[in-house]
C-alpha cells in the first residue's frame, strides 16, 4: 500500500499545479507514492480517485497511516471523505499560499487537517496547524539559462530580436491590463522587442481580454504584443531562458512561481511587491519591485543596461540553485510527513 498520496483534480495546469509536479517528481524517488487525479508532467501515471480510496484502505508497511497530500478544496473535501467517514488509516498534508483571509467553507476544511505547509510566513499567518513554512522551489534542471539568449529567442518563432513576457492567467487580479500598459508605454522606445502575455482568459473575462486587444490596436501594437494563449508545461523551460525579462503585476498573488522559474533561467525579473517576489529579488540583485505606474520606466532601465542584466541573470540562477531548489523544498515536506508518522 502507498505511504504516500498526491492529489490533482484540477484538469488544467495552473500555478498550483506546476508547484506539485515539481515536487512529486523529487518525491516519487523518495516514498512509495501515488499521484491521484489528473496528469502532471514528468510524474507517475495517475490512478483515480476510487482507486486511492481502495488502496488507502489497508496501511501501508511500516507506516501507521498513508498520507494524503492536498492543496485544492475538492482535495481536501475527498481526503476527509477517506478519514473521517471512510475511517481509513489517513491523516492529511495540506499546502497552503494564500496571503488572504480564506472565505468561510475552506476555513472549516483547513482547520480539519492534520497539518498545514504554509509557503510564506505571511501564509501561515491566515491557517491553523502550520506545521513548517516552505517556499516552493523550482526545478533546476528544467529551467537553465541559454547558451545564447538571442538564439534561443529566434528558437521560438516569435518576431523581433528580444522577448519579455508575463505569464498567469488573463484577469485583472493578475494585472494583464498594467502589463499591457507598461508595453504601450515601452515598445515605441524599443523596436526590437516583442511582449507575451502567456496565459488564457476564463468566460468571466473574456471581454476584458477584447477590451486590452482594442487598446492594443489603438497603440497601432498588434503585431508585438501578443496573446499565445496557455503554452503546453514542456514548451515554458525554453521560453524562460529566452527571454530578456519576466514581468509580473498583479494586483494579488500568494506565492507565483513565474519569477523563479526565470531566475533559474538566468532572466531577471520586474514585478510589483506581491507574492514572494520581494523575497526572491534579493534587493535587486535577481529582479526589480516596481510600482505599475512605474514598470515601464523600470524594464527600460534594465534592458538598456546589457552589464546590469548580465549581472543579474548570473545572481538570479546562483539564487536558484541556492536558495530555491525543488530538492530544499521536498526535503522540507519530507520531514513534515517524518514528524507526522512518528507522532503517532
Amino acid at each position: 500500500m502507498p505511504e504516500l498520496i498526491v492529489t490533482n483534480f484540477n484538469p488544467n495546469f495552473t500555478g498550483v499545479s506546476a508547484t506539485a509536479a515539481g515536487v512529486i517528481r523529487q518525491q516519487a524517488t523518495r516514498f512509495d507514492m501515488l499521484l491521484a487525479g489528473h496528469p502532471l508532467p514528468g510524474c507517475p501515471t495517475p490512478v483515480t480517485r476510487k482507486d486511492a480510496l481502495r488502496l488507502s484502505k489497508t496501511k501501508p508497511e511500516n507506516r501507521p497511516f498513508t498520507i494524503w497530500h492536498v492543496r485544492r478544496n475538492p482535495e481536501m473535501r475527498a481526503a476527509l471523505w477517506a478519514r473521517d467517514v471512510l475511517r481509513l488509516p489517513v491523516k492529511i498534508v495540506f499546502t497552503s499560499a494564500a496571503i488572504r483571509r480564506h472565505s468561510a467553507f475552506p476555513r472549516w476544511l483547513i482547520s480539519r487537517m492534520d497539518a498545514v505547509i504554509a509557503t510564506t510566513e505571511k501564509a501561515a499567518s491566515f491557517v491553523p496547524h502550520v506545521r513548517a513554512v516552505i517556499p516552493h522551489g523550482v526545478d533546476t534542471t528544467r529551467f537553465t539559462p541559454a547558451t545564447d539568449r538571442a538564439a534561443a529567442w529566434a528558437a521560438t518563432g516569435h518576431p523581433g530580436a528580444a522577448g519579455i513576457a508575463t505569464i498567469g492567467r488573463i484577469r485583472p487580479e493578475k494585472g494583464t491590463d498594467r502589463f499591457v500598459d507598461a508595453m504601450i508605454e515601452l515598445l515605441p522606445h524599443h523596436p526590437g522587442l516583442t511582449a507575451l502575455v502567456i496565459g488564457r482568459a476564463a468566460k468571466s473575462d473574456v471581454a476584458f481580454l477584447a477590451g486590452l486587444e482594442q487598446r492594443i490596436a489603438a497603440a497601432g501594437l498588434t503585431g508585438r504584443i501578443l496573446f499565445p494563449g496557455e503554452i503546453p508545461p514542456d514548451d515554458l523551460p525554453p521560453l524562460m531562458r529566452a527571454l530578456s525579462a519576466v514581468v509580473q503585476l498583479p494586483r494579488y498573488e500568494g506565492y507565483g512561481m513565474a519569477p523563479l522559474e526565470g531566475m533559474a533561467s538566468g532572466t531577471p525579473f520586474v514585478a510589483t511587491d506581491q507574492g514572494y517576489y520581494r523575497s526572491f529579488s534579493g534587493q535587486g540583485t535577481c529582479g526589480l519591485i516596481t510600482e505599475p505606474d512605474s514598470a515601464a520606466e523600470t524594464l527600460a532601465t534594465l534592458l538598456s543596461d546589457p552589464e546590469r542584466h548580465a549581472e543579474m541573470s548570473t545572481a538570479a540562477r546562483a539564487a536558484a540553485e541556492t536558495h530555491y531548489s525543488i530538492e530544499q523544498e521536498a526535503t522540507a515536506i519530507a520531514a513534515v510527513y517524518d514528524q507526522l508518522w512518528s507522532d503517532s
